[in-house]
């Protein structure tokens, strides 16, 4: 039997590929309610260094048991790409950390639920993909509820939107340099790379913020790193059961269970703009990604 394997894909179907990720999401949302708490005390770049040596340990543990063990892991046939993916996704932790520090976690993320439209854009120049009338007028109707979300001008607008608006920018180009480096490298490489980059990185820019805490706070930052480490143990299991294309509508249980979490520990309750403009961002993004199979079927037949 295959290392890293809980259970058999051949005698598991996707059920249980879409269970492992809704458990990730949960976990996910939890751990940006840790994140909130830690951030509001301590500095994000710190908060950021730590979480990261817990994912290069994790990465090289993941590294050691795939095929070709640590060496092969190592042997990068783009490695400019692959470093630049570790910067970015440093940076994107560090904005929603920031963006997590003065909102609420379900107006956080239901700025941050534009990223898959934004994917879809950046797609078009750098992947050289060919988007439809339908997914493009999708994604005009996404930003207009970003748009109402943030309500640029008004005094109901809070800056610190931004930097959930720019985590969402992050991630959408990380995960389109992803692709583009998924048909050359291994993905032990890839976690591997995006790991200890983002924990060299991340310890040059964090190690003059070193503070010290109670071991109250020292115990939340563990649990914060373990859940990191279980929701990504969750995606890699869920992945190997279930296609992507029939994951990405349950991603956004995570707008749902940060509406719960947020209100269960933090008392916030998101007004109805924030809501609405969700819904639209949601709306559009589910709607875009059915096009997107329409057409894939269609090329198929």
């Amino acid at each position: 039997m295959p290392r890293f394997r809980l259970f058999s894909s051949q005698s598991a179907g996707p059920g249980l590929g879409i269970a492992f990720l809704v458990m990730a999401t949960l976990i996910f949302a939890f751990q940006d309610a840790v994140t909130k708490h830690l951030a509001s005390q301590y500095p994000v770049s710190f908060i950021v260094m730590v979480r990261y040596w817990a994912f290069a340990l994790f990465a090289l543990a993941v590294a050691r048991r795939q095929s070709g063990g640590l060496s092969g892991a190592l042997h990068c046939k783009r490695p400019v790409l692959q470093s630049l993916r570790g910067v970015l996704l440093v940076a994107e932790i560090a904005c929603m950390a920031t963006a997590f520090r003065f909102l609420g976690l379900a107006e956080t993320q239901a700025v941050f639920s534009i990223y898959p439209l934004l994917i879809m854009a950046l797609a078009i120049p750098i992947l050289g993909e060919r988007v439809g009338w339908r997914r493009a007028m999708a994604t005009g109707i996404g930003f207009v509820g970003l748009l109402v979300i943030l309500r640029p001008g008004l005094a109901a607008f809070d800056p610190a939107a931004l930097f959930a608006v720019a985590a969402a920018l992050l991630y959408a180009l990380y995960n389109v340099l992803t692709r583009l480096v998924s048909g050359s490298d291994l993905a032990g490489t890839t976690i591997l790379f995006t790991a200890v980059v983002g924990a060299v990185l991340s310890t040059v820019m964090g190690a003059w913020s070193w503070t010290e805490m109670p071991a109250t706070d020292w115990g939340w930052l563990a649990l914060l790193a373990l859940f990191g480490v279980t929701a990504h143990v969750l995606l890699i299991k869920a992945l190997e059961f279930t296609p992507a294309s029939v994951l990405q509508p349950f991603n956004y249980l995570l707008l749902v269970w940060s509406v719960g979490v947020g209100y269960l520990v933090f008392g916030d309750i998101p007004d109805f703009w924030t809501v609405f403009g969700g819904v639209m961002i949601v709306g559009s993004g589910l709607y875009a990604l059915y096009r997107d199979r329409v057409v894939k079927q269609t090329r198929i037949s």
